[in-house]
């Protein structure tokens, strides 16, 4: 490895097939750093404009091409691996690369071989684990000392579960397995749960957000949970779910002849997975505790985007503090095995914010004056919705205010008209308010902000008394997901007009969906903005901090 190098991490191994939506692999990426700063990254859904995309090897080339990275000599090259392999080629067959075989996982990037253009040359491996763990690196800074770090995933290179520990400055494997599979499988693989939310294979990247956010409609039964169990949470009626109903009937005299959301019944199982895999998930983590008494946790993997699990975690004070990244699930790989790299070539990784999508945008900066912050309050207070596509976008699958589409948090039928309406949500879905933290305390006293409500991926339970100002982004249990800014720097544009919400309207909190019309990804650039705003019958849009009339 060269220090003086940048760094080009790539996350693209070919799934199994040519599918028309991702099957083993999805959310490809890649990521270019330099002495230890993300100078570009790219999630390929947002630049395909294919949700979840698979399909980078079709792409890198002229990816690479569109950046003048083609033939540069002064790259090193570090891939993550998946479930499906560690080989990866471009479909033009002039970069590929090999990775060694190894029965277990290593703690540190694993040398191969590449053949980049018209040079063979090193190149890295770092295992889909281990970028998963990386990837805090770059928004929360070095790892603290004793800390416990967690990977939980639909599978990774040779697990689903992984735990690691740092301490006195050396990462080292404390276990990896698929223990825990039936948990993720309960989301992402399980007939009865595809079943009850009307899902098909397509829709497998998106079940377990959809499936969280009907759960809370119901309450965990012990009896349910008994009986789920000892018909193996049916998991093979795929293409009989006449059992299902068969067994209802036979079983709790409960006459359903079909998966009605509506039903008290169909919520209560919904509700009692989710609270098998919140219970078994936190019994897990709290052996780990025990076992190696770190202090900290960090916590990655796609099992990291399930609000209620994270949520019972920081509030059961098991650890003092717990960081999950924005990029938490397979879309950040290339940049934590771009962290790694780094990291061992140089240890220093700088600090970034989540707005990192910014491969084939111009630097042109966010310019705005107090009118036209004045202009944006004034439509929001009247109950207009305002997408927003400013500077680069976030990282992750949460918008974070520089993709998004605001509106007044406090009214029901406006925030259930952004989510049906414009963004074709599901009725059982909740949208999240996004304000100042030093006004969390209003909603909620004495609560404060944490690295989780920074990046929305956590909730909070308000008491129906105090929550007026979001009463739109309040969910069925009381809950909601408050994204907290809790300085300017965090997003200047966005803190400035909730300022100002505040002061000229005593209004706290804003709903804050992601910019993307139904069943595309967020949105990427100025013309993906007027294009989708059009679509969705979105008539003001913001552009760089500027107002445009769509």
């Amino acid at each position: 490895m060269d220090v003086q190098n940048k760094t080009l991490a790539i996350y693209g191994i070919q799934d199994t097939m040519n599918h028309r939506y991702p099957d083993y692999v999805h959310d490809h990426n890649i990521t270019l750093y330099q002495g230890g700063r993300i100078l570009k990254h790219a999630a390929l859904e947002r630049l395909t404009r294919r949700k979840y995309d698979s399909a980078l090897p079709a792409h890198l080339y002229a990816l690479l091409k569109q950046e003048d990275m083609l033939g540069r000599k002064d790259l090193d090259l570090v891939f993550a691996d998946n479930p499906v392999g560690r080989a990866f080629i471009n479909n033009r067959g002039n970069i590929r690369f090999e990775a060694p075989m190894n029965r277990g996982l290593s703690t540190v990037p694993e040398e191969g071989r590449a053949f980049f253009l018209d040079r063979q040359m090193k190149a890295w491996v770092v295992n889909h684990e281990l970028a998963h763990v990386y990837t805090s690196l770059p928004f929360f800074g070095p790892f603290k000392e004793n800390s416990l770090h967690v990977h939980f995933d639909g599978g990774a290179s040779k697990s689903n579960f992984s735990a690691w520990l740092f301490r006195e400055g050396k990462l080292s494997l404390v276990e990896y397995h698929w223990d825990l599979e039936y948990l993720s499988a309960l989301f992402n693989a399980n007939a009865l749960t595809f079943a009850i939310i009307g899902a098909g294979k397509k829709d497998q990247n998106s079940m377990p957000g959809r499936f969280m956010g009907y759960a809370s409609y119901g309450q965990y039964n012990k009896k349910i949970e008994d009986w789920l169990k000892d018909h193996d949470f049916f998991s093979d009626i795929w293409g009989n779910k006449q059992h299902f109903f068969e067994q209802v009937r036979k079983d709790w005299k409960i006459p359903l002849k079909s998966f009605s959301l509506e039903k008290p019944f169909i919520q209560d199982v919904a509700a009692t997975i989710q609270g098998i895999f919140e219970r078994d998930l936190l019994h897990k983590l709290r052996q780990l505790k025990n076992q190696t008494h770190a202090v900290y946790l960090y916590y990655t993997g796609g099992s990291a985007l399930n609000i209620k699990a994270n949520t019972s975690l920081v509030e059961s004070g098991m650890f003092s503090r717990v960081f999950i990244p924005p990029s938490t699930n397979d879309s950040g790989l290339s940049i934590g095995a771009g962290a790694c790299l780094e990291w061992h070539k140089h240890g220093r990784i700088e600090r970034h914010s989540p707005y990192l999508n910014n491969w084939g945008l111009k630097e042109d900066g966010i310019h705005y004056s107090r009118g036209d912050l004045k202009g944006v309050a004034e439509l929001l207070v009247k109950g207009s919705a305002v997408a927003v596509c400013n500077g680069w976008g976030e990282t992750g699958p949460r918008a974070l205010g520089n993709r998004s589409i605001l509106a007044r948090a406090d009214d029901p039928e406006l925030a259930q008209w952004v989510s049906m309406e414009l963004k074709g949500r599901e009725w059982y879905r909740p949208v999240a308010p996004v304000m100042l933290a030093r006004n969390l305390s209003a909603l909620l006293p004495g609560a404060g902000a944490d690295e989780l409500s920074h990046y929305m991926l956590r909730d909070f339970k308000v008491p129906y008394l105090l929550s007026e100002q979001i009463h739109g982004a309040l969910h069925v249990d009381n809950t909601s997901r408050i994204q907290t800014l809790n300085r300017r720097g965090d997003n200047p544009w966005l803190f400035d007009l909730l300022e100002w919400m505040e002061e000229e309207y005593q209004i706290l909190a804003l709903l804050n969906t992601s910019f993307n019309a139904p069943g595309k990804p967020i949105v990427h650039t100025h013309e993906d903005a007027i294009r989708e705003a059009r679509q969705m019958g979105i008539a003001h849009l913001i552009l760089n901090g500027r107002y445009k009339r769509v």
